[in-house]
């Protein structure tokens, strides 16, 4: 560092430069800062949203009920088929513009290639909105006991539609 010799000559400017090392000290403290800071910013709020039983919403003319029971059978709206027809049903569905978004209820022991097969039926007919139909889980000890009653089902729910990858 330069602060200027101790012999003092008369041609000698003085010294006009800045001196950093504070400015970058202050910098690298506030850089310090927001790091440790900046994960606090992007917390979750934690709500507790009511819970209303509603019935369910009907379903729209471009809406495919398609439902596999445990044995693995297939229906489209209540109407048994096999894979062929579905396969047909299909490749019928995917020549129309405003393409049908497909309901698939499948019972919970369904095996796991029956769903793929049907998926991939549907993905090479060039459909790609797939719902999935849930139950909603059952009510707590603190419900409303006359949403779900003993005997009575509970109204299905339809997830978001996924989309295959594509390859």
């Amino acid at each position: 560092m330069a602060f200027g010799g101790l012999d003092r000559k008369q041609t000698a400017a003085p010294m006009a430069d800045i001196n950093m090392t504070p400015l970058i000290d202050v910098m690298l403290v506030l850089l310090v800062i927001f790091i440790i800071t900046a994960p606090l910013f992007t917390h979750a709020i934690r709500l507790d949203l009511p819970k209303v039983a509603s019935a369910p919403s009907r379903e729209t003319p471009q809406t495919i009920s398609l439902s596999i029971d445990a044995a693995g059978k297939l229906y489209w709206d209540s109407t048994p088929l096999t894979l062929d027809q579905l396969r047909a049903r299909f490749a019928e569905a995917g020549k129309r513009t405003d393409q049908p978004e497909i309901h698939l209820r499948a019972e919970r022991s369904t095996r796991y290639e029956t769903i793929a097969q049907v998926m991939g039926a549907a993905q090479q007919a060039g459909l790609e909105r797939i719902g999935f139909v849930t139950d909603p889980p059952p009510p707590t000890q603190g419900g409303d006991a006359a949403a779900a009653s003993p005997g009575t089902a509970a109204p299905a729910q339809v997830q978001a539609p996924t989309r295959p990858a594509s390859p």
